[in-house]
């Protein structure tokens, strides 16, 4: 979590509207109901602004990041959520108590574990099938079709033992990295390596196999020993985000998204279409 049309004419800036409300949709049978939130992090790339707040409880547009996550997951069909916690977990825990849905399960960890020592600690909390795991404190806006559902529509259970949602490097809002990885034309991922730049950058959204940690001892890892070993196996993937992801690494990169949705907020929230701010470098449609 510490831690990614040429036109002759005038440049078009995309509109936002009131979102519909909807209903959980009906999701394919491999689709997930189980989700995995990442909220352990100690948000130091984040402070001062993470000192007595965690990072995904910082709000964006009056909603905090760990709700706007969750309400996506749910809105993807999951029912059950399993939350890690270590940073001012009180807090953390306190604002899941307070929602309705999805089902909640708190994984505190006592001592940090990093991302994938964090999900083997769950594990057994998450089940004997593919889940979701979600940074909890990432923004993104959809495309035509919601994210997470898109990667519950890819998901082949036959093929993959992870699927990343990835984002072209170049359109990811306040990112200045050089990008994670190359995707082939279906959608197998590689390491950028030793390149300059990789074309793709990981959002924090992703689809895990369980068989994964299968052998793996408990203790602290990132989720990059996962991924190799679904890339060793050939079986690591992706799909391209096609809507907008917004980098919220840093004080700067969240106050760039801050400013963004206080632009567009009072005219989503009066169901008005809006466009963004002038400044190019606060949103990119990708």
């Amino acid at each position: 979590m510490d831690g990614q049309g040429d036109s002759a004419g005038p440049a078009h800036r995309p509109a936002f509207r009131r979102p519909a409300v909807t209903a959980p949709h009906t999701a394919p049978d491999t689709a997930p109901d189980t989700a995995m939130l990442l909220a352990a992090g100690l948000g130091t790339r984040m402070r001062p602004l993470s000192g007595a707040v965690p990072k995904p409880l910082l709000e964006v547009g009056g909603r905090t990041m760990l709700d706007r996550t969750l309400d996506k997951a749910v809105e993807a069909g999951v029912t059950r959520a399993v939350v890690n916690t270590h940073h001012l977990a009180a807090q953390i825990e306190r604002r899941l108590a307070a929602r309705a849905a999805p089902e909640i399960v708190v994984s505190h960890e006592p001592e940090i574990l990093d991302t994938g020592g964090g999900v083997l600690n769950a594990l057994d909390a998450l089940g004997d099938a593919p889940f979701f795991v979600l940074n909890s404190d990432t923004v993104w806006e959809d495309g035509p079709t919601p994210a997470l559902r898109r990667l519950a529509g890819a998901w082949d259970p036959a093929r993959m033992d992870a699927l990343l949602l990835v984002h072209p490097t170049v359109a990811a809002t306040g990112y200045a990295g050089d990008g994670d990885f190359f995707m082939d034309i279906e959608g197998r991922l590689v390491r950028r390596g030793e390149a300059e730049i990789a074309p793709f950058v990981f959002t924090g959204s992703q689809i895990l196999s369980p068989a994964l940690f299968d052998g793996m001892a408990p203790g602290v890892f990132s989720l990059n020993r996962v991924y190799d070993r679904a890339l060793e196996r050939g079986r690591l993937y992706g799909i391209r985000h096609d809507g907008a992801w917004h980098h919220v690494g840093t004080p700067d990169g969240f106050e760039r998204v801050s400013r963004l949705y206080a632009h567009i907020a009072p005219h989503i929230a009066q169901g008005e279409a809006a466009a963004p701010p002038a400044q190019a470098d606060l949103f990119d449609a990708g």
